[in-house]
């Protein structure tokens, strides 16, 4: 059994976003060269999150206004997380909703999705460099 490890690096310059990285994690199993196995994709940080779901801008849009409605950024006082100083008591609730990590299959060389599946980088603390694991393993 082969592995293959890479970080991929984001700078998103919102607070809030949604990032479509399905193109960099099947650019990370091209450089693998494993064919079948399995794709792990993690959220290094405890304010952000890796998911699968559609690509479609009013999905986005609903998740970005419902995720909101649940845990609102404002006002900061309402998380006693922020009493530490920080301002991001929300983005860590948000984060646990969407999730830490997906993985993927790997079926001849290719991440092995249903039909509209996609693999995206949630951000809910933005504005500086966080990182996403990308761990394949197989042969």
């Amino acid at each position: 059994m082969r592995s293959y490890r890479k970080e991929l690096w984001f700078n998103v310059p919102t607070r809030r976003a949604f990032m479509n990285i399905t193109q960099q994690v099947e650019e990370c199993l091209r450089e693998s060269k494993i064919r079948e196995g399995l794709c792990l994709v993690n959220a290094m940080h405890i304010t952000a999150s890796v998911f699968i779901n559609d690509d479609e801008s009013g999905l986005h849009h609903d998740y970005d206004v419902w995720l909101e409605r649940l845990a609102p950024h404002e006002p900061v006082s309402q998380y006693r997380h922020n009493a530490t100083g920080e301002d991001n008591g929300d983005a860590h609730l948000k984060r646990q909703v969407m999730g830490r990590e997906v993985v993927v299959a790997v079926t001849d060389g290719k991440l092995d999705f249903g039909t509209w599946e996609r693999i995206f980088y949630g951000e809910f603390d933005g504005r500086r460099r966080k990182r996403v694991l990308v761990k394949i393993i197989g042969e």
